[in-house]
Formats: C-alpha cells, sequence, structure tokens
C-alpha cells in the first residue's frame, strides 16, 4: 500500500547543481520507508527553466517540475552553484521568498547559502557556506551572520549546510527535528553513515586520519557509551586512551571536530531521546541512565538542545504518540521547536 505522505519538500535545482547534494535530498525525503510505519516526505523536483544542466555537464536534467511546485511545499531545499558570485535566476529568487513569507522552512546546502541570501531571507541571521567561499559570502553579504567552519546552523525556519558530507549531516538533522532521534538514527544506519554530528562540529580537520588503528578515538568512545550512566570526566576518557587531558582535547579536535565534554553531552542526549521515544521509564530513571543525573538536568539539557521540555518530547516522539502528528508545519524562528539546535 502507498505511503502516505504530509510533509511536502521542493528541491530546487540549477545549471552546475551538485548531483551528490540532489542525491542526499532524494535519498533522505525522495524514497519511500515502509519500515518506519508513518507518514513520510513527497519530494518534488523542481526548475526555473525545463533542462538543466548538472555540475561540469555530467548529465542533464528534464522533465522536471517548474517553480509552481514550491508554492505549497513545506520545506524548500534551494540549489547550490559553483558560480556562487554570479546572482540566481529572478524567478528562483522570488519562490524563495514567497515561500518565506508564507512560513515554508528554507533549507541550503553548500553555496545555496548565498541564493538565500541573495532572497534577503538570511538578513540578520545565523548561517554558514562551504569554507572556500566564507570570504567571498561576507563580502557579498555583510548583512547575514557568517559562522565560520561549523557543519551546519539551525536558525529555527532557515537551516544552511556547509558542503556535500554536511548536506547529510543537515538532511538527518531535519529528520530528527521531524521524527525523533530513533527516527533518524533508523534512517541513518540505512545509509551506513553516522548517526549524529553536531551542527557545530568543524568542516575538516586539518590532520589526517590517523593510520594505525591503536591510535583511533573509537575504542574509548566505545568504551564510553557504555557508561553514560556514570560520571564520567575528561580525567577518565584521557585515562582510559592513556593520555593527558590536554592530549585527548586535541586528539578530539582534530579527528571529531569537537571537545570531550561535548561529545559526551551529545552522547547522553541522544541515549535520554532514544529512552522517551522507546520506553517508559520515568524521567527520573531516564535522567540517571543518561548520566544527565536529575530530572531537573534533564529538562534543562534536552531543551537546550532540542528545544522542547521531555514530556513535550515524548508527547511528540513517544511510542504512545499519533503516527499522523510527528510531522508537521514548519515552525517559526524562536518558537523553541524543533530538534535539536545547532
Amino acid at each position: 500500500m502507498p505511503q502516505e505522505s504530509s510533509h511536502r519538500v521542493a528541491l530546487l535545482v540549477d545549471e552546475g547543481s551538485n548531483p551528490f547534494e540532489m542525491s542526499v535530498a532524494t535519498e533522505l525525503f525522495g524514497l519511500r520507508r515502509p519500515e518506519l510505519d508513518r507518514p513520510w516526505y513527497d519530494l518534488t523536483v523542481c526548475s526555473a527553466v525545463p533542462d538543466v544542466r548538472v555540475h561540469l555537464g555530467m548529465f542533464t536534467l528534464t522533465g522536471m517540475a517548474g517553480l509552481e511546485a514550491a508554492e505549497n511545499a513545506d520545506t524548500v531545499i534551494v540549489p547550490n552553484r559553483p558560480d556562487p558570485w554570479v546572482p540566481p535566476r529572478p524567478g528562483v529568487v522570488e519562490a524563495v521568498r514567497r515561500a518565506s513569507r508564507r512560513g515554508a522552512r528554507l533549507v541550503s546546502f553548500c553555496t545555496g547559502a548565498f541564493t538565500l541570501a541573495a532572497a534577503g531571507v538570511l538578513d540578520g541571521r545565523r548561517a554558514v557556506t562551504h569554507w572556500r567561499f566564507e570570504e567571498l559570502f561576507s563580502q557579498m553579504h555583510p548583512e547575514v551572520l557568517l559562522e565560520r567552519d561549523v557543519l551546519f546552523v539551525d536558525d529555527g525556519d532557515v537551516l544552511t549546510a556547509a558542503g556535500s558530507a554536511a548536506a547529510l549531516d543537515l538532511g538527518l538533522h531535519l529528520i530528527r527535528r521531524d521524527h525523533g532521534a530513533e527516527t533518524a538514527n533508523t534512517v541513518s544506519r540505512r545509509l551506513v553513515f553516522t548517526a549524529h554530528r553536531e551542527g557545530g562540529q568543524r568542516q575538516f580537520v586539518r590532520r589526517p586520519v590517523p593510520e594505525a588503528s591503536d591510535t583511533s578515538l573509537q575504542p574509548v568512545l566505545a568504551w564510553a557509551r557504555e557508561r553514560l550512566d556514570e560520571q564520567l570526566t575528561v580525567a577518565d576518557l584521557a585515562a582510559r586512551t592513556a593520555v593527558s587531558a590536554a592530549t585527548l582535547h586535541r586528539r578530539f579536535r582534530a579527528e571529531l571536530g569537537t571537545t570531550p565534554l561535548a561529545w559526551l553531552r551529545s552522547e547522553r542526549v541522544l541515549l535520554a531521546c532514544r529512552l522517551i521515544e522507546t520506553t517508559g521509564m520515568d524521567f527520573r530513571a531516564i535522567a540517571r541512565a543518561s548520566g544527565l543525573g536529575s530530572t531537573a538536568h534533564l529538562r534543562a539539557t534536552l531543551r537546550a538542545h532540542t528545544g522542547i521540555a521531555p514530556a513535550l518530547y515524548r508527547e511528540r516522539f513517544g511510542p504512545r504518540a499519533p503516527v499522523g502528528d510527528r510531522v508537521g508545519p514548519p515552525t517559526a524562528p524562536g518558537s523553541g521547536e524543533g530538534l535539536p539546535r545547532a
């Protein structure tokens, strides 16, 4: 039986668009997920012109919908271009502005941030683009609060990703916002992709991946994940790795683009979310099991990372939550809803 769809996504493509990032949107929002047993997304690919030659002319897309397909979309993903210094098509700019005025969620991958900025929807707001184009972006759009060297930025109803791999991170982040952490984890396993990287992690690391397996952080990460209910400290992780705390901090920055404490906090939040979604444990027990300590700390931490309190999170994503309520219209900036924020 065809799967019901309740959240419309319009993917705008243009001359030179990157096929990988287009595929990210197609994989995450265009494929049916019958194994999830819930309404999913309805993706439409649209363009201002009938035929689009993708990056380096590898192939040409035809048979797409026109820009009118974006008129009723709940989420609009704007095109990225290899030549961001060239103004986007006026029709695309106007479609983005109309979508913004009616409250649609706007998303950009890589240099798509230039398109959002050209439409004026990023004025005074946080955004990110690919690190290669940060200086150009700042020169062209000084009114935008550019976040440098992060994976993605969630600014409520406008979200921007830094590049191709970060598009996957942001796409899974959107699924996490709409459907909860457990569903996002299921999709990431289907993709054979890491379940969660926070938006604040760095876009790239300057040191190459270690060649010897015994220098990898994976053993200590696995060890810590099995002990999240304990009051682990950076000193504990450093001792397990047989290095100093300063060395461990440098290795986390180099290999994961984050700090040991930030990684631990993220893992505890994800565990708490999974327990809220999949069990009937009370919040005091969940706080202890996830290492967040008290219900007050659980409430504050979950609200800081997801924008909503544990009770509302369970109501929305818990085992008794109505399936039809799990994807809704986009929320307005500052509404405090969504999962999680960068």
